[in-house]
């Protein structure tokens, strides 16, 4: 079974620099924006963690430590809280000082209807200066991992985001945070020219002390696999993130890279629309929508074949998930271990019970630059659809125009990936089980609207319960409850493949996160 050891930080650690270097590297998706609230995906908040900063972050091996944060402490009163002690001294990129104030306002535009990361703050009452450098943070009832939840909430400055008219993120659209920058981290923002290249470069006044000997660091999307690999093999690039599965043998055999492996806390999976009245796509665009009914989207779980494509397309690399987080996780329920079994033969006579004994078209929404192998899976997919006699029309699409479409209901059927940013299984049965509600911030990744009573009853007793055996009882039950209903079909643990020039040092951790200030170029 694929599990990271200690909350798996895999750390390279090669002979150490002789000098400052510049450091380039690659990967198949460009950040969508830099505003840190305005999308929460691995790709926007892993590469703006080089820029932004959080009162808490995680370190190498995963574990929360203190950032603009020194200390915090949970309050006793009537409902829940937690009070946190900020780090004096710190300033940001453009030299303004860092104070409280400035945590209030990115509370207020993290929650905001505008973020894409206002569920982060469910459960949240209010913030409170206390003073400078003192923040309550109040919730409606006890939260023991709140401090887990908040590691990739990003402090903006106040008086910037003011003076630059972006006091509100732009999910969809752009203001002036979407390509600038004004972060405390140990990196600034140099360049930034979406879709080609962005820049970054040591800040000289970060409060930290830099493990790095980076002088200039430069991403560049390569959505094509084989030039991303001829890039890392001449040189061009130190890093590439992901290593193509077929390509991984050869280039650990080949000299001057490196191969670094590990399991990624993300789970792939497959959502249905629930909560449309119709199909929107396929040779049965316009009639009603089979996927509200469990017999259909259970048919859908045995007739896709999870072993062929951990064996042909994963190459091995990968192991099969049944939950909405892997064995690694936190609340993971060992019990409801086993996923559907592939039968083609009992899907059918799930469909004929269904009253779909001919099958029925659809369409399936991809991405093709955001998961590893992403397009080749959905092919798949399409394909073992067919044998029970269901015709998926296939939609791959670059992430930066998948996730608009997801927003504005655009599909049938879409593949999803998740990582939980608290480790937890609360965190996915927040985003991906809760029924959608914008006010109470539920359920903002729910794209296909499932929707269960008692799973929205049991979500605010798995947040504020502190026993561990009944916290997990919880936890079996919204899991029970999200399989027995076929809420999505769980596909399989992503695994982590990165190559490096063999001169390059660095941090792999589980979230896929690539953090510049641990890199050092020998």
């Amino acid at each position: 079974m694929l599990r990271f050891l200690g909350a798996t930080a895999l750390s390279l650690t090669l002979a150490a620099a002789a000098q400052a270097e510049s450091f380039s590297w690659a990967g198949t998706t460009d950040p969508q924006t830099m505003d840190p609230h305005a999308v929460n995906s691995a790709p926007v908040l892993g590469f703006l963690n080089n820029v932004y900063e959080g009162l808490v972050r995680r370190g190498k091996d995963m574990a929360v430590e203190p950032a603009l944060a020194t200390s915090w402490e949970a309050l006793q009163s009537d409902g829940g809280g937690w009070r946190f002690t900020l780090r004096q001294g710190v300033k940001f990129h453009d030299g303004a000082d860092f104070t409280a104030e400035d945590v209030v306002f990115s509370y207020q535009r993290a929650s905001s209807p505008e973020a894409d990361t206002a569920s982060w703050f469910a459960g949240v009452t209010d913030v409170i200066a206390v003073n400078d450098y003192t923040v309550d943070i109040l919730t409606a009832a006890p939260n023991p991992i709140f401090p887990d939840s908040i590691a990739n909430w990003m402090i903006m400055d106040k008086g910037w985001a003011e003076a630059n008219e972006a006091t509100r993120p732009a999910k969809d659209a752009e203001n002036f945070a979407t390509l600038n920058t004004n972060g405390t981290a140990a990196f600034m923002l140099s360049e930034r020219q979406p879709g080609l290249k962005t820049v970054l470069k040591p800040f000289a006044g970060w409060w930290g002390e830099p493990e790095h000997d980076i002088t200039e660091a430069t991403f560049t999307p390569i959505q094509n696999p084989a030039t991303a690999v001829a890039a890392l093999l001449s040189g061009d690039v130190d890093m590439i993130n992901p290593v193509p599965i077929q390509d991984a043998a050869r280039l650990s055999n080949s000299a001057g890279v490196k191969v670094v492996q590990g399991i990624e806390a993300r789970v792939i999976m497959l959502g249905m629309a629930q909560g449309a009245d119709l199909l929107k796509y396929g040779a049965n665009e316009g009639d009603a929508n089979p996927f509200t009914n469990v017999k259909v989207r259970q048919a859908i779980a045995h007739a896709v074949n999870v072993p062929a494509i951990l064996q042909t397309i994963m190459r091995g690399n990968a192991e099969p998930a049944s939950q909405l987080v892997s064995p690694a996780m936190r609340g993971y329920v060992p019990e409801l271990a086993a996923r559907p079994e592939y039968n083609t033969e009992m899907a059918k006579q799930l469909l004929a019970e269904a009253g779909y004994p001919d099958g029925f078209g659809f369409g399936l929404k991809c991405p093709n630059d955001r998961y590893l192998n992403d397009e080749a899976v959905c092919q798949a997919v399409v394909s073992m659809l067919a044998q029970i006699g269901l015709t998926a029309e296939l939609d791959a699409m670059p992430v930066r125009n998948y996730w608009p479409e997801l927003r504005e209901d655009n599909f049938d059927m879409y593949l999803l990936g998740w990582s939980p940013g608290t480790f937890d299984h609360e965190h996915p049965i927040r985003f991906l089980a809760s029924t959608p509600n914008a006010e109470k911030k539920l359920g903002s990744w729910n794209f296909g609207d499932y929707s269960n009573a008692r799973i929205d009853e049991l979500l605010p007793m798995i947040q504020s319960e502190v026993d561990d055996t009944k916290r997990q009882a919880l936890m079996a039950e919204a899991v029970g409850i999200y399989q027995s209903e076929h809420a999505y079909v769980p596909l399989y643990v992503q695994p982590l493949v990165w190559g490096t020039g063999d001169n390059i040092a660095l941090t792999q951790r589980p979230d896929n996160f690539f953090i510049l200030r641990w890199v050092t170029v020998n």
